[in-house]
């Protein structure tokens, strides 16, 4: 389960008499040695509680089943629910099994110890920061992607994939390609090529304000191309930050001379840092905490 096709599709998957929407992301994860692997990188324990989000007709959600205390499956579809149902009824696995019916993003996450998950793609970007900003805190994910999303996700500065997504993500986690899985391991097979991720979050986190972090990151990487002195040249830009300037100035008694622009403020910041003719392409988490410091010290906010 996992990938979007280009249009709303329904695919008959004629072994269970199921129609798959694969407009919703809804391929089945077929070849029992990719969901073997895919466990043996989970290294469940015993005592796990593992959340899976998606999981279809449950090939490796009874895998799972098998070798933890609990599985909680999150699925959209009410006939695939019934599927599951249908496939531990009546055996000793049914009671570890808890199926959560709806939209995963809309739901609270229960507590887990370690995320497995053939992830309908299009759900891939909200879910894992939704992951990611998750506590308490487990231990580990292991997810089914995309395959250039996977990549993008494990992207370093410099190289032509690395995005806001990188850069987010490895802020608050490391991040680890573990194996390649082609579309014929699929039914029916998706158009794209697929990769499964490790995701572990750094606990504790950087002590980091993540929406201050992100307002500042997203603008750098609108045209990560541009040095950052353009990219701060952007009307809206200053108009967002010369009204969090304000607010900061006032919270603060401080007064703003008459003559006051916060475009020269800005591009004295980047310049006092040495960041004016950096590219947000090239530039590492380090740098943006730099950065973002060297805005803050000047009462100049990002959320």
């Amino acid at each position: 389960r996992g990938v979007r096709a280009g249009a709303a599709g329904v695919t008959r998957v004629s072994a269970l008499g199921v129609l798959f929407n694969t407009g919703a992301g809804q391929h089945i994860l077929k070849n029992p040695l990719v969901v073997n692997s895919i466990i043996e990188k989970a290294a469940l324990r015993r005592t796990d509680v593992i959340l899976e989000v998606g999981p279809g007709t449950g090939n490796l959600t009874v895998k799972m089943l098998e070798k933890v205390k609990k599985v909680i499956a999150c699925e959209i579809d009410p006939r695939l629910v019934g599927e599951l149902q249908k496939r531990v009824q009546g055996t000793c696995l049914a009671s570890k099994l808890e199926i959560k019916v709806g939209d995963v993003l809309k739901t609270d996450l229960p507590f887990f110890d370690a995320c497995v998950a053939n992830l309908p793609y299009q759900i891939s970007s909200p879910f894992v920061f939704k992951l990611l900003l998750h506590r308490p805190f487990f231990r580990c994910a292991i997810l089914m992607f995309q395959r250039e999303f996977a990549l993008r996700l494990v992207a370093k500065p410099g190289t032509k994939l690395y995005c806001r997504l990188s850069i987010n993500t490895q802020l608050l986690a490391r991040v680890d390609h573990l194996m390649k899985v082609g579309k014929n391991n699929f039914r029916p097979p998706p158009k794209v090529e697929s990769s499964v991720v490790r995701i572990e979050p750094k606990n504790p986190p950087p002590p980091i304000n993540f929406q201050e972090w992100d307002g500042l990151v997203r603008i750098a990487f609108v045209r990560k191309n541009k040095t950052l002195s353009a990219a701060f040249k952007s009307s809206a830009v200053e108009q967002l930050l010369d009204h969090n300037y304000r607010i900061h100035c006032s919270l603060h008694n401080t007064e703003i001379p008459e003559n006051f622009k916060i475009a020269e403020k800005i591009q004295t910041v980047l310049k006092n840092t040495g960041y004016s003719e950096k590219r947000a392409r090239s530039m590492d988490i380090d740098d943006f905490i730099r950065l973002l410091h060297g805005f803050n010290s000047e009462g100049i906010h990002f959320s």
